[in-house]
């Protein structure tokens, strides 16, 4: 009976430790988390402590504080191209590479402009040069995205592309030495 009484209080204890949590404010809009913003979309994050004024402005919700997050945006950059769910999708059916290659891998993050132009700005890994040439070369060709808006404004954005083709092959396990 004592462990049947323990097990409830640390539920319980579970229970109002997992409601203590600041209130999160995006873009002006009270949402649930903040886990799932890339971090390439925030602009800034404020700590409101919670005091007096805060509550007097958030309510009760804000009773553990406010967490402010600006993104860099108000409507976030989209693609849209006939076939396709996503500009993977896009990617992965205009890069030429055909199943008798090995299975190559890129990870790209991107510059979408104010006019919708993607442009590469930084390579973050590539499994070999002939490769990350092909998706360069599907990539210049691509069709514009729509921009991200901020108050109504189109505003450059960044966007990360994992790409794996072709898609039914592992990757080459990679050997390595470690020295100590």
């Amino acid at each position: 009976m004592r462990l049947a009484g323990f097990i409830v209080a640390m539920v319980a204890g579970i229970g109002v430790l997992a409601a203590r949590e600041p209130l999160y404010v995006v873009n002006g809009k009270v949402v649930d988390s903040i886990e799932n913003i890339p971090h390439e979309d925030i602009e800034s994050i404020d700590h409101l402590p919670a005091d007096e004024q805060t509550i007097a402005l958030w309510g009760a919700e804000a009773s553990e504080g406010v967490i402010v997050v600006t993104l860099r945006y108000d409507t976030p950059a989209t693609f849209a191209a006939e076939g396709c769910n996503n500009y993977t999708d896009y990617l992965a059916l205009n890069v030429k590479w055909s199943d008798n290659h090995p299975a190559e891998r890129v990870s790209l993050r991107i510059n979408v402009d104010k006019e919708g132009v993607v442009t590469i700005s930084e390579v973050l890994d590539s499994t070999s040069r002939q490769f990350l040439s092909s998706v360069m070369r599907a990539i210049a060709k691509s069709p514009r995205w729509t921009p991200a808006q901020r108050d109504g404004e189109p505003v450059e954005s960044i966007h990360l592309v994992n790409l794996k083709l072709p898609t039914h092959k592992e990757l080459p396990v990679e050997y390595g030495v470690i020295m100590r």
